[in-house]
């Protein structure tokens, strides 16, 4: 098990085999994570404790899920998706093995492109 500490809050990586990964991702209230897409990485997310508006697709074409305690959503590859922290919030992630696997369109943090862990 790993921490890994972010401009956003802190994810932990709790299980990490061959073909899958889980994670938990703290994201602070009123924070925000890169609008981004995956070309391999399939990822399904649990809202564990808090609140997060969870955005897919881009421009105009953008939806919001308000996602409360409990509330899933399975994220396949190619979908652009943000999750924005209402309040303090812990996402159980699992997903498969690809963590390179990030193209960053729009990043509050100043990150650009694709990620490395």
């Amino acid at each position: 098990m790993r921490r890994v500490e972010k401009p956003w809050g802190y994810e932990i990586i709790w299980a990490e085999a061959e073909r899958y990964v889980g994670k938990i991702l703290h994201i602070n209230a009123g924070q925000r994570l890169s609008r981004q897409y995956h070309n391999r990485k399939e990822e399904t997310f649990l809202i564990q404790d808090g609140e997060m508006d969870l955005e897919i697709g881009q421009g105009a074409d953008i939806k919001t899920i308000r996602m409360k305690k409990l509330d899933t959503y399975h994220c396949l590859p190619k979908t652009i998706h943000r999750m924005v922290a209402v309040t303090d919030v812990d996402v159980v992630e699992v997903s498969t093995n690809d963590l390179d696997d990030v193209v960053r369109l729009e990043d509050s943090y100043g990150r650009e492109g694709t990620s490395k862990p």
